[in-house]
Formats: structure tokens, sequence, C-alpha cells
């Protein structure tokens, strides 16, 4: 049985009339006729009872006139989804992110302007290292990564890469610190003889390098006393006096009481947040993603 069938039987349901409803469809009534007929013999059901006077539904008729409407507005529903799919706005969407890129201000920006440009299309979130991240991709289970690359990150030829902004790193001390009285930028010379408090590098983390290359530009290499796989624990650290470290700017976001932020005094002091998906990626939608991702960019060069 076809849709046109379908659609020919719900107008003589509405009807009531064969002549009125092939007027309705633009079609000759004795064709209709003989749809109908065929529609009743495919089923074995009589769907109308006919007298010279008026048709009426059987009760097989009323069941399925339901269910014809029914099949026709998935039909109609499917119809729209596949020109949103066509479109890139519909589908799901797999992101994956480093801890720090929900606090930085155009990543929520981004996420929330997608949802309304695409409202039929999802997205499920992970929190994943930029290690872990690289893994995922190349394992197929994410569509597309923002990342915190080690500054001597050469991305592989199977990926695409769009550095989308700078984030600016700040040292974090205790507040009793001797620094934390400072109000001008500090050199990471005075750093030198400080404990550390680090990302670990083993989850390929790029903060991990981006403060180690300061602290070697500054003539030292950091002695580090703890490392932590999440800001909010390094911050928690840092303000029970177990060391120092250093943070993008946006965990300054996190409330974590009993530590201050300091600007360093490097034109080097910020680490880049970048896009990743894979070069044989054709999805619509991720590719509406990444040219949103890329406007949004634009407008936010350094945060």
């Amino acid at each position: 049985m076809d849709f046109r069938r379908l659609r020919y039987f719900i107008a003589v349901a509405e009807e009531l009339s064969f002549s009125a409803a092939a007027r309705r469809l633009h079609v000759s009534q004795p064709p209709l006729s003989m749809q109908i007929r065929a529609m009743e013999e495919e089923l074995d059901v009589t769907l109308f009872d006919r007298t010279k006077r008026r048709i009426a539904l059987t009760e097989s008729g009323r069941v399925f006139l339901a269910e014809a409407r029914a099949a026709l507005d998935r039909l109609e529903r499917a119809k729209g989804l596949a020109r949103l799919a066509k479109q890139g706005e519909v589908g799901t969407l797999r992101l994956a992110f480093t801890g720090s890129v929900p606090m930085a201000d155009p990543f929520p920006r981004l996420v929330h302007a997608f949802r309304t440009r695409c409202p039929a299309a999802s997205i499920h979130f992970a929190h994943r290292s930029t290690g872990q991240q690289l893994q995922s991709l190349a394992a197929l289970d994410i569509d597309v990564g923002f990342m915190r690359p080690s500054p001597l990150f050469e991305p592989p030829s199977n990926l695409v890469v769009h550095d989308l902004w700078h984030d600016r790193l700040k040292i974090v001390v205790p507040k009793e610190h001797r620094l934390a009285r400072k109000r001008r930028a500090v050199s990471m010379e005075a750093l030198s003889e400080e404990s550390f408090i680090l990302f670990p590098r083993r989850l390929a983390c790029g903060l991990h390098d981006y403060v180690m290359a300061l602290c070697n530009g500054a003539g030292f290499v950091p002695r580090v006393v703890q490392e932590a796989g999440e800001g909010a624990t390094i911050l928690g650290l840092v303000a029970a006096g177990v060391g120092v470290s250093v943070l993008p700017e946006s965990y300054a976001k996190v409330c974590i009481p009993g530590v201050v932020y300091m600007n360093i005094a490097s034109k080097n002091a910020s680490s880049r947040l970048i896009l990743a998906y894979r070069h044989s990626a054709n999805s619509a939608l991720l590719g509406r993603f990444v040219e949103m991702a890329l406007k949004a960019a634009q407008r936010n060069c350094s945060v």
C-alpha cells in the first residue's frame, strides 16, 4: 500500500462523498473509487458502508482513519527532518571539551546560538582531556573537540584544526602569599623557588607544556610537588598553601576562596584553544556547527 492510497482514503473519509473527495484531490471519481476498492481488498476489510444516498465509515474504517492520519503525519515529519538534515539543522553532534573550555565566555554563547539556530539538533557533551579527545576522534567516538594542545602540537594529517581563541594565563597564589599584594604583573622569575601544582603531562594536557615553557623561558625548571587532573582541585590545593599554579584566566570564574590571580609579565603568557574534527567527516550538522564556531571566533579573538 502506498501513501497515495492513504491520502485518497482520508479524503473520502473526511468528505463522506466520492465526488467531493475527487474534486478535492483533483482526480476523476471512477479511479478514486477503484483505489478505495483495491485498498479494501488488500486489507480484507470493508472501510465504508455504501448506499445510494450516502456513505459512512465502518468500525474498521474509523480505526484505519486514525492510523492513516498518523502515518501521513509521520511521513511529513520525516520529509521535514530530511530537509533539515540536508541543511545541517538536525541530528546529533558529539562534542568533547577540556575542563576550562565551558568557562570561556565564547563557548556557552556558541552552544546557545547553535541550539537556538538548530532546535531540532541535539548535542552530546563529553569532558575529556586533549589527549583523550585526539584518541576519541581517531576512534570515531566524537565528532568535534575543543582542546588546549601543547605549544608544540602538530595535528595529525587526518584532522582539520582551527584556532578559535587565546586564553590568558594567570599566576595563582594563596591570598597570604608574598606576591599576593603586588598590583603589577609578576615575572615568572619570581616563582623560581616556588612549589608548583600542575595538570599531569600524561593526560596530554597542553597547559602543562605551556607552564613548562614559561618557566624554562625564565631560566628555571619548576619544582612540581603535586599534580591534579581537575582545575578546581588545583585551586583548592593552592588555597590550602600546598603551592602555586598557572591557570587560564577562565578559572577565575570558579569561586574558590583563598586564592589570588595575578597577571604574568610575559607576552607569551597565553594558550590557544582549538577546534578539531576529522577530514573525512561529511556531516552537514557538523559543517553548520564549525561555520558558527569560526564566526564566533572572529568576534572573540581573545578572552
